[in-house]
């Protein structure tokens, strides 16, 4: 269950099925994003493919010369170009491959169009998500719900997302999804309906244990997506953003003008394939390995390039060479930047207590700590905003709660009202009345002794003592422990063994830290194979930003905080 290998696969029999000769791939914004995913442009290059364009662009030449492979979402806007496209073609011959299922009436007005016979396939190739990570999914879609409910719009882009990756991966599923949840009943009813319509193309071999896809609402766990994070692929995200494995620099004081934007692939960045998931401080060491290693490959300045195979081994070791050059000047750029951002925001001091409020149970210290950072003036507005909503959400029903007392103090640090508003908009976003489970239970004796243990072995550990929800509902669920109550099965039947191929979606986006913890159960479970996925990939940004699209925070504060006291939980 490889996603990425998924789409690459489609990708690579498009090409290979048109045929030799000079190709042109045409494709619409969204498929750009997903075939960039999983292949660099030079890769595609050595196929025959050496020209990339959009549908929608409106000044393309003729090229008689060229094979078209279009790649498109089979929306209604992409058919009518495609229309238009036929009835004037550009190009000798098109090979059309929809991501997803296309009608019967949309092909014909497709065949309709094609009088000049241009069209040698139209095919569905269910490549219609975004490869991340080898286990992780997005279909990059930011304010999905409106209140408690789906948009529709958005509703109906997720069932095709997670139908065509169910299909890529060739699995039939049984459902179970989180109860307190109507967005994930929805979601799961809507998956179900695409099933039973498409029979004929979910008739996969049966295995002796099926498939399982868990529907996960973000309402559930809204304090995961709010912490620092400290392995390398999540803190990259979460201080500078990835976007497509694309990390803007451009802010960065001093930026070369090639670095000002970069690409973070563990596809063709060996470096970054083996360093995404380790900690900020093992990525210091192996920086300072690889520029070693970099200053030891570096040509001598003195070299002396006298007889012919003295060239030739410089010409050849070259392309090496540069490779290495712009993987080194790349990362040195990245983890400088990442360390900058993490003294001038003292944001060692800041996750320290966000751990705190994430992990213990000790309220009067956490409010002492809190208090503290917010009158220390290198704390940003935007941390310090992080840290009341961690405590508003921990300890919303505490006896001394001082929730008041801590807007007071925002408003004197300076903080602007945006942040400040939201403090309750996530309350109403993921409070205790909406989840579905107690994310801040004290534990067994095990958890505690556990904790106890984690907490000796070492400095380290402070900033991650943290696991998402997700690992203990995944870890119940693969013991097959998970609660039918609260996870309930869609339809009469259940799964009697315990699940091995898993594909767990989160409504309302997923996080790097979450992958990681996928990343992690993969490789110390075996027989068990998990792939993650979300209507998005969040920060700590993107996550407020899909809070305030959820409309809730709109109602006022007092009202809340009433409802808050007297509902009982969904």
């Amino acid at each position: 269950m490889n996603v990425v290998f998924a789409v690459k696969q489609y990708i690579s029999k498009m090409i290979e099925d048109s045929g030799p000769g000079m190709k042109v791939l045409l494709m619409d914004k969204e498929t750009t994003g997903i075939v960039s995913m999983v292949y660099t442009q030079s890769e595609i290059l050595q196929k025959e493919v050496y020209l990339f364009e959009r549908i929608d662009s409106q000044n393309r030449e003729i090229m008689k010369h060229l094979k078209a492979i279009c790649f498109l979402r089979p929306t209604k806007e992409n058919v009518d170009y495609l229309i238009q496209e036929l009835r004037r073609p550009k190009y000798s011959i098109y090979f059309i491959y929809f991501s997803n299922v296309i009608s019967k009436s949309d092909v014909k007005s497709l065949a309709e169009a094609d009088e000049q016979e241009v069209v040698a396939e139209v095919q569905e190739f269910y490549g219609d998500y975004i490869a991340v990570n080898p286990h992780l999914f997005s279909l990059n879609i930011l304010g999905c719900c409106q209140g408690r409910n789906w948009d529709p719009a958005q509703l109906s882009r997720t069932t095709q997302g997670l139908t065509a990756l169910l299909l890529s991966l060739k699995k039939c599923p049984m459902i179970r999804y989180q109860l307190s949840s109507e967005a994930a009943k929805r979601l799961a009813e809507c998956v179900k309906q695409v099933i039973t319509k498409e029979y004929e193309l979910f008739e996969f071999r049966r295995t002796e244990v099926p498939p399982l896809l868990l529907i996960l609402d973000r309402c559930d766990d809204a304090i995961t997506p709010l912490l620092n994070q400290w392995t390398y692929q999540a803190m990259v995200h979460e201080l500078l953003g990835i976007n497509n494995n694309r990390i803007d620099l451009s802010r960065v004081p001093g930026i070369s003008k090639d670095l000002r934007e970069v690409v973070l692939s563990a596809e063709n960045d060996e470096f970054y394939a083996n360093n995404m998931y380790l900690n900020f401080a093992e990525i210091g060491s192996n920086i300072k390995n690889l520029m070693e290693d970099f200053q030891k490959k570096k040509p001598k300045e003195q070299q002396k390039l006298e007889s012919i195979a003295d060239m030739k081994a410089f010409v050849e070791n070259y392309p090496q060479f540069k490779k290495m050059s712009g993987t080194v000047s790349k990362h040195v750029t990245v983890v400088g930047e990442l360390s900058r951002l993490v003294s001038e925001r003292n944001l060692l001091e800041v996750s320290e207590v966000e751990q705190e409020l994430a992990c213990q149970n000790d309220h009067s210290s956490a409010l002492q700590n809190v208090k503290r950072l917010l009158q220390n003036p290198k704390v940003t507005e935007f941390d310090a905003a992080r840290l009341v909503m961690l405590y508003a959400l921990h300890y919303e029903r505490h006896s001394s709660n001082s929730l008041p007392g801590l807007m007071m103090d925002l408003r004197n640090k300076g903080v602007s009202e945006k942040y400040r508003k939201l403090v309750s908009a996530l309350v109403e976003y993921g409070g205790k009345r909406v989840r579905g489970s107690d994310l801040f239970s004290p534990k067994d004796a095990v958890a505690i002794t556990k904790q106890f243990l984690k907490g000796l072995k070492g400095v380290e550990n402070v900033y991650t003592q943290h696991q998402p929800f997700l690992h203990e509902t995944l870890d119940h669920l693969i013991k097959g422990k998970l609660k039918e109550n609260l996870y309930p099965y869609l339809g009469p039947s259940t799964l009697r063994d315990r699940p091995q191929d898993i594909i767990v979606f989160v409504i309302g986006g997923a996080t790097y830290e979450e992958a990681l913890t996928v990343y992690n159960l993969n490789r110390t479970t075996p027989g068990v194979r998990i792939v993650l996925g979300g209507t998005t990939v969040h920060n700590t940004k993107s996550f407020l930003e899909e809070v305030l699209a959820s409309g809730l925070h709109s109602r006022n504060k007092e009202s809340s905080q009433v409802m808050s006291r007297s509902t009982s939980r969904r």
